[in-house]
């Protein structure tokens, strides 16, 4: 834990209290071992002029250990442990964008997609950094509040304002999923050609269902720690798609035969629909069938913002650090690399395996692959309903950071109050309910929203609270840390530049390759 570290820590992103009160953190050493000690939280540790009154507070604390004052609701110490935490940043990670990983691939050639993922995950795990670091130094563990201490009210404005969007985005386009994919499995499994208006196949009264008896009740929880099991289970769904993935590579030969019996009778999202004789069979031996190592070509652009924020998850980074069980930055650093590591080859078998098995045949949601050969394969009806059940249940964890943001532009001095906790799940639900049942083209504007908000999350946001946060006597301005943080700073800019240029291109032409999916 670093000497900074040893300022005041604030409590309080799993009880949602949204609070910007803070604790003063003790530090005794003895030997190589050290040990932190959280007393009760104060108000008046969060400015520089205050460092006497800690000092102050810190002796009283240590002198009169026994006379505690009355515990508030956010007076508490982190209880969610190691194997949790890291549970719930993989599936904050882990989203759709998964299935569409294979075709990037496909554009960009083996060797070149293992490049851009390598970087793409050790830049989030630097920007993971950034954040504990200015994190540590102030003892804030809100991305709003780093904001606030980084440039004022107009800076925290800005991060609560971008994960709000952001996160609010990520769900829209989580419950648009179940919304279109729900009713296709059902009527797969049931086998049923011709729908006549059943309820049970209506996506509108699918996705309310799954809202109220799914995500409501896992987003009431009071600390984001609880959804560990939950995490678990939807990392479990992904690896039973990874295996079943890793199967069908040795089982579907190329070229591959497309299904022939009424082919768009479900309604199967596919690339063929409309020529009736089918894909084009491609003879043995054909370049067609022989995976490439690198590959450029007119889509291979679109896939570097993909690959980009391919491991968004740094609104949830600092509430998982609060609810973490003697937390330090060390610790909290250990579970973002092995997380992100996990994820890292997750999302390269997938793509690798996925690709393999198609070649240039890959679509760009990698499951309508497979539909295209046999609809009614159990196994993929399976993986597909799995594939459901994770994205389900990666929304509560997604609306705990807009929640606590919420509560710190709108209540940020207001402890936790069960009304308010409910209610602002309650409404975050019903807007993104609306939104997906009534105006489903609004994901376009949502895409712009995402290829604005998630630079900023990722990379610009991190590097400029460093810069800000960390003192010049510290780490000059003209560090190489602080160049370096300037520079990740203005890959985020590229990045946003490049995204919004893919999406403005998409709209002009009536494509939609441009989109992140995540």
């Amino acid at each position: 834990m670093e000497p900074a570290e040893m300022n005041t820590i604030p409590n309080g992103k799993g009880h949602e209290a949204g609070e910007e009160t803070t604790a003063t953190a003790i530090k005794s050493q003895s030997g190589d071992a050290a040990q932190e000690l959280v007393p009760n939280s104060t108000e008046n540790a969060r400015t520089p002029g205050n460092a006497e009154a800690n000092l102050a507070e810190s002796s009283e604390f240590l002198s009169n250990a026994d006379d505690k004052k009355t515990p508030r609701f956010t007076d508490f110490e982190g209880k969610t442990s190691f194997g949790m935490s890291i549970f719930n940043l993989g599936n904050a990670i882990m989203g759709s964008g998964i299935l569409g990983l294979a075709y990037a691939m496909a554009n960009t050639g083996i060797v070149l997609f293992i490049i851009l993922l390598t970087a793409v995950a050790g830049l989030s795990s630097y920007s993971i950094h950034l954040l504990l670091k200015s994190s540590g130094v102030v003892g804030i563990r809100a991305y709003e509040q780093l904001g606030y201490r980084a440039f004022g009210t107009p800076g925290k404005m800005a991060a609560g304002i971008a994960i709000t969007l952001q996160n609010i985005g990520a769900m829209s386009s989580y419950l648009y999923i179940v919304k279109y994919e729900f009713p296709l499995v059902i009527q797969a499994f049931l086998k049923v050609d011709n729908p006549s208006g059943e309820w049970y196949l209506n996506g509108n009264y699918l996705v309310v269902i799954v809202s109220c008896s799914v995500i409501l009740p896992l987003a009431l929880m009071k600390q984001l720690g609880y959804l560990g099991y939950t995490s678990g289970f939807s990392l479990s769904c992904m690896v039973f798609f990874l295996i079943a993935v890793i199967y069908k590579t040795f089982q579907v030969k190329c070229p591959f035969d497309d299904y022939a019996h009424n082919r768009t009778v479900l309604g199967f999202n596919t690339s063929v629909a409309a020529d009736p004789g089918g894909v084009a069979m491609t003879p043995e031996g054909d370049p067609a069938c022989t995976p490439r190592l690198f590959n450029l070509n007119s889509q291979t652009a679109y896939t570097v913002p993909i690959l980009a924020f391919a491991f968004v998850c740094h609104p949830e980074v600092l509430p998982i650090y609060t609810e973490l069980r003697n937390p330090t930055k060390t610790k909290m650093q250990h579970i973002s690399n092995i997380s992100i590591g996990v994820m890292y080859i997750m999302y390269l078998l997938a793509a690798l395996f996925g690709y393999l098995t198609f070649i240039d045949k890959v679509e760009a949601e990698l499951l309508h692959t497979y539909s295209r050969i046999d609809p009614y394969d159990t196994l993929i009806l399976c993986v597909r309903l799995a594939v459901l059940t994770a994205v389900t249940l990666t929304v509560p964890i997604v609306l705990f950071p807009v929640r606590r943001a919420i509560q710190q532009l709108f209540f940020p001095n207001k402890t936790f109050w069960w009304p308010r906790h409910i209610a602002i799940a309650v409404t975050l639900l019903t807007i993104i309910n609306l939104l997906v049942i009534f105006a489903p083209n609004i994901l376009g504007i949502f895409g712009v929203i995402g290829a604005t908000s998630a630079p900023c999350l990722i990379f610009i946001f991190p590097a400029v609270f460093y810069i800000r946060i960390v003192p010049k006597e510290e780490e000059p301005m003209r560090s190489a840390p602080k160049i370096l943080a300037a520079c990740f700073a203005f890959l985020g800019v590229l990045f946003m530049v490049m995204s919004l240029g893919f999406i403005i291109i998409d709209w002009t032409s009536g494509t939609s390759k441009g989109s992140s999916g995540h």
